[in-house]
């Protein structure tokens, strides 16, 4: 079967205008006839369930937390992104549409990124709505801040809480259907198969958490927005029950999984310091608006600071390697994230790194505190000689803007980063890959849809910061609940769906059959023993830096890895209980498939592009070289059977509104 798009024709600046002028619709009294499943409640499923229930569909939703809004989108920081031009600084549609294709490092479709560069100043106003209570400046304006690899500010903001603030007005726009009725929301419920009749997604399996009893659901659509796959890594950013699970589901049932091995490495991370961690922490991309980031210039300076002889404040300036802004001069520290991350590991793999383990190195914000110390000095008529002045007050600007985001950082480290410099690593952050979807945003499966991060659609190789909030409720909001009323129409006259079919038997038997093999294996590990094994391998041979010896051991590990794991992992307790291991194993047992493909995908992909450095395809300087002439598809993996089985399916990426070229930030 060959993918279509279905891109609509036209100039691309009226595609989605005329799109929505031209498909189905359903009328209002006959969306009260029409059932829909989503299934994950962060900012995509939120708001989509809210919008189909405002609309009038009947809306069942399901999370696998205690509450719709411990999504993992609460944890997002930075903010949001959005074309308004509130700065006068030259933003525009077109603009935001350009730096997120260029970004991508031109691996995204055109016609979605410039549908979600439009709707983003749609979002804002929403949120306002919603009462999101966004940063504004003082004459109450909305403010804005800047984001890696642009040069413009259009990122609106919370403080360091966007993702949590606006995960909170979605969730009230939830509980205003949830209380009408109109919602059915199913906490502590987790999907775990999808139930295809006669070819379309008519519905899932759920089990409930707290009981352990399978659960049969029907509908006319499901809709899948289970957030992305970070966790195949072991240690990420992402909350530790994060999963592949609903979408790797759907993927095993006839879903397409495109990109696989596009993973977003963020560079500003709390280092790794030890075994003992099962997560690490995020510090938001936008204290790179103000912190410095640098090494020192001497490997005798490095080794005195690891030591614990010498303090960083104690280097001067000419002893510091400012190496972003030498590298990078036009975009310094705001070059995007996978330029930020690769030019940190190649410092720390050259023997610069400042910790013990000698992977971090410092953010800076001595000269930001400085700098803004001696504006409010002034403003206020105080000595701008003064330090000691000076620093306080640029401290109270800091404490302001970032607070919460440094307060965590002394809490996990126990350093003050106003007084020494914060240490920062790369870490596995974000995953542009995922199902595949159409111009719809409808999957290979008739009637199945997946949205926000659960798709591939809009971020290409790398995603630049606060484009993930942008796309999660752009989907929710405003692109799903017009799209899919066009598959919809065809079934106002269907009926509720029996789950008493054959198919929802046949489903419920297979989640079963696996439920009892796992508590019923005698083996001797534990299923994190195995996750922590997958998530090693990945990160030395599938992470920042891969090669063609790397990743093909990764999948010929990571698939003895995956016979070993069915033999020996051991899981306690009963199928019809509360049973965390038992859910933990179910969601590695997919984690150990999908890293198999992961790894498939990076081999085939042999270009750098992006955040995905393949160490046979760069310039003499060290930087990507993409290889536009043979790479320029997104990879769509058809299942059969087991992921070294997967059939590769090419979706061509055609620009016709800007030109392909070699991504500079210098």
């Amino acid at each position: 079967m060959a993918l279509d798009s279905k891109i609509p024709r036209g100039p691309i600046a009226d595609k989605w205008k005329n799109h929505k002028s031209s498909i189905n619709l359903v009328s209002p009294a006959n969306k009260r006839l029409i059932d829909v499943i989503v299934v994950g409640t962060g900012l995509a499923g939120a708001s989509a369930s809210a919008t189909l229930a405002e609309l009038g569909y009947n809306v069942k939703t399901f999370c696998f937390q205690d509450s719709p809004r411990r999504a993992h989108s609460i944890a997002a920081q930075g903010g949001i992104n959005a074309a308004k031009n509130y700065q006068g600084d030259g933003d525009s549609t077109y603009r935001l549409f350009y730096d997120t294709i260029k970004g991508g490092d031109y691996r995204s479709r055109e016609a979605n990124v410039h549908r979600l560069a439009e709707v983003s100043t749609n979002i804002i106003d929403q949120c306002v709505a919603q009462g999101v209570p966004f940063a504004r400046d003082y004459g109450g304006l909305l403010d804005n801040r800047s984001f890696g690899g642009v040069l413009v500010s259009r990122t609106f903001y919370a403080k360091g809480q966007t993702g949590q603030q606006l995960l909170l007005g979605a969730y009230s726009a939830m509980n205003r259907q949830i209380g009408r009725g109109k919602i059915k929301m199913y906490n502590r419920h987790e999907m775990m198969e999808l139930v295809v009749v006669d070819g379309k997604a008519r519905g899932i399996i759920a089990r409930n958490l707290v009981s352990g009893k399978l659960e049969r659901h029907s509908a006319h659509a499901v809709v899948v927005a289970s957030g992305g796959y970070g966790n195949v890594f072991f240690l990420s950013t992402n909350a530790m029950g994060s999963n592949v699970s609903a979408a790797w589901k759907i993927h095993k049932k006839g879903a397409h999984f495109a990109n696989p091995c596009f993973t977003q490495i963020h560079p500003t991370c709390i280092p790794v310091s030890g075994d003992h961690q099962s997560k690490l922490t995020l510090m938001s991309e936008s204290l790179r608006n103000d912190g410095r980031i640098w090494v020192p210039k001497k490997l005798e300076d490095v080794k005195a600071i690891r030591e614990g002889k010498l303090k960083p404040t104690a280097l001067s300036e000419d002893d510091r390697d400012y190496y972003l802004e030498r590298r990078y001069p036009a975009f310094g520290n705001l070059v995007p994230r996978d330029v930020a991350s690769r030019a940190a590991k190649e410092r720390c793999d050259e023997g610069f790194g400042v910790n013990k383990t000698g992977e971090a190195v410092y953010l800076d914000f001595a000269a930001a505190i400085d700098r803004y110390g001696k504006e409010q000095a002034h403003i206020k008529g105080l000595d701008e000689n003064n330090a000691a002045i000076v620093k306080k007050l640029g401290q109270e600007v800091i404490r302001a803007k970032y607070g919460n985001l440094f307060q965590m950082y002394e809490k996990i480290v126990d350093q003050n980063p106003y007084e020494t410099p914060m240490m920062i690593y790369p870490a596995v952050h974000y995953t542009m890959g995922g199902v595949w979807v159409d111009y719809n945003l409808m999957t290979t499966i008739p009637g199945c849809y997946a949205i926000g991060e659960a798709n591939f659609s809009d971020h290409g190789a790398n995603r630049l910061g606060a484009s993930a909030l942008m796309q999660g409720l752009a989907d929710g909001y405003f692109v799903l609940p017009y799209t899919i009323g066009d598959y919809l129409s065809d079934d106002i006259r269907t009926g509720t769906i029996d789950t008493n079919l054959p198919e929802f038997e046949k489903a419920e038997a297979s989640v079963k059959a696996q439920m009892k093999a796992f508590v019923n294996n005698k083996g001797t590990h534990t299923v994190d023993y195995y996750h922590r094994k997958l998530g090693k391998i990945m990160w030395d041979k599938c992470g920042m830096s891969r090669n063609t010896k790397g990743l093909e051991e990764a999948i010929s590990d990571i698939k003895i890895l995956r016979q070993d794991f069915y033999k020996n992992v051991k899981v306690p307790g009963t199928t019809s209980e509360f049973n965390t291991e038992l859910a933990k194993a179910s969601r590695v047992a997919d984690f150990l498939e999908l890293g198999e493909l992961f790894a498939k995908d990076a081999l085939e992909r042999n270009e750098s592009c992006g955040g995905h450095f393949r160490e046979e395809s760069q310039t003499p300087e060290g930087e990507a070289m993409r290889d536009d002439e043979n790479f320029t598809f997104v990879s769509a993996w058809g299942y059969n059977g087991e992921p070294s089985k997967a059939k590769l399916q090419k979706e061509q990426l055609d620009y016709e509104e800007i030109e392909v070229k070699t991504r500079s930030y210098k």
